[in-house]
């Protein structure tokens, strides 16, 4: 679990993150939404030590991460798994080479055990036979697969993960959502995902932060949505007319009772 208490983020006399406090829950796809420019961005380089926060605490299992010393804050990184936008795969190492990267940085493992652990993580992402493989040789999909693996290599207490689905189609979206939430549950990660995309909130927004101009505008799960009556997060969810139809569609069944044996 991930405790943020009061924190406030400001850049000479611009105040960018407002007093904010969450509970981002072990076991739970944590979503982190909000306008360009409003602050979530900020807000997750403050939680991995990006960033200091101006004032407030971020508390990892209720050990106190602003107030850790440098070393303290380097062993804590090590229980952190990062997935980039761009997958941030080397070029010039095959697949299983990628996700052995953070096993020889920090683990004891011998060679043979590193490589068994590589494999273990691609067989979960569904990647069994792509080890050889380079990154320009898969596909964008494939990449953040491998980006996962790369992140639950270290079996890590903690995942941080960048627009996940950034470039991707609307079916391979699906698919990498339908991992980050089974890992998540699986392991009992705590998982906190910065995304703008709305299948990502509807499907797997197990608790929601809505961020806008720097203050905590909303908390829920993605069931919640459809009943609230926060306009700017409707306006934000719910930005194109279809969708505002369909919500509107889905309030007028709920009222009338239909959605009772949906």
């Amino acid at each position: 679990m991930i405790e943020i208490k009061h924190l406030c983020k400001s850049f000479e006399d611009k105040e960018v993150l407002k007093d904010i406090s969450a509970v981002f829950e072990s076991g739970k796809t944590n979503l982190i939404i909000g306008q360009s420019g409003s602050g979530k961005t900020v807000l997750v380089k403050n939680l991995v030590g990006l960033l200091t926060p101006t004032s407030g605490s971020v508390l990892y299992d209720g050990r106190d991460f602003v107030a850790m010393s440098k070393h303290e804050k380097i062993m804590l990184r090590r229980e952190m798994g990062m997935i980039f936008q761009s997958a941030a795969l080397f070029d010039s190492l095959t697949v299983l080479e990628n996700v052995m990267f953070p096993l020889d940085m920090f683990s004891n493992m011998n060679l043979r055990e590193r490589i068994k652990r590589a494999q273990t993580c691609l067989d979960r992402v569904n990647l069994k036979g792509a080890e050889n493989k380079y990154p320009g040789e898969i596909s964008g999909g494939m990449q953040k697969r491998v980006a996962i693996a790369r992140a639950i290599a270290l079996n890590p207490k903690y995942l941080f993960c960048d627009e996940p689905n950034s470039g991707l189609d609307p079916k391979t979206s699906l698919v990498i959502d339908d991992l980050l939430h089974g890992i998540t549950q699986e392991y009992n990660i705590t998982t906190i995902i910065n995304t703008h995309d709305m299948n990502s909130v509807m499907g797997i927004g197990e608790n929601i932060i809505y961020i806008y101009e720097g203050n905590k505008e909303w908390e829920g799960e993605s069931k919640d949505i459809m009943m609230s009556t926060n306009q700017r997060l409707i306006d934000f969810i719910f930005a194109s007319d279809l969708l505002k139809r369909m919500r509107n569609a889905e309030i007028t069944l709920l009222k009338n009772g239909g959605g009772a044996n949906r």
